[in-house]
């Protein structure tokens, strides 16, 4: 499995689509599905406008995110995996995730990936301080722990 997970990552600087693409690069893989998480300028649920926010990951993180790796390339013919993701202060637009996964086809190549993003948000112990407009904080999980 170790030649599957090709990069796993939980940073402080700047996240690289391009790094995340090459990681997965296989010639046995007809299809490549990429997702990226971008700071958006609202807040999904309330509308408000965000100015900016900030990441947070519990030490148990890249153990938890290469468990859910691990599991997604157990369950899909998956070539190849990587998924990064983002702490410490973001601004609108910045990248906060990266994941891509490879597979012989591509509709196997889309469910995994939006497997690996789905469980990575759902599982992974990283949460997100937003700062509004108007001068409100808001804490979200981005996992159920």
């Amino acid at each position: 499995m170790e030649e599957t997970i090709r990069l796993l990552a939980i940073r402080d600087t700047d996240l690289s689509v391009d790094e995340v693409f090459r990681a997965v690069g296989d010639d046995a893989a007809g299809g490549t599905a990429l997702f990226v998480g971008t700071v958006r300028d609202h807040d999904g649920g309330s509308g408000a406008e965000v100015t900016g926010l900030s990441y947070s990951a519990h030490p148990s993180a890249e153990a938890e995110l290469r468990r859910v790796a691990e599991k997604v390339a157990a369950d899909f013919p998956v070539r190849a995996l990587a998924a990064v993701h983002r702490v410490g202060d973001l601004r609108v637009g910045d990248l906060a995730v990266v994941v891509a996964v490879s597979c012989p086809h591509r509709a196997e190549a889309f469910a995994a990936c939006r497997r690996l993003i789905d469980d990575l948000k759902r599982e992974v112990p990283i949460w997100k301080h937003q700062r509004f407009a108007d001068g409100a904080e808001e804490w979200v999980g981005a996992c159920a722990h």
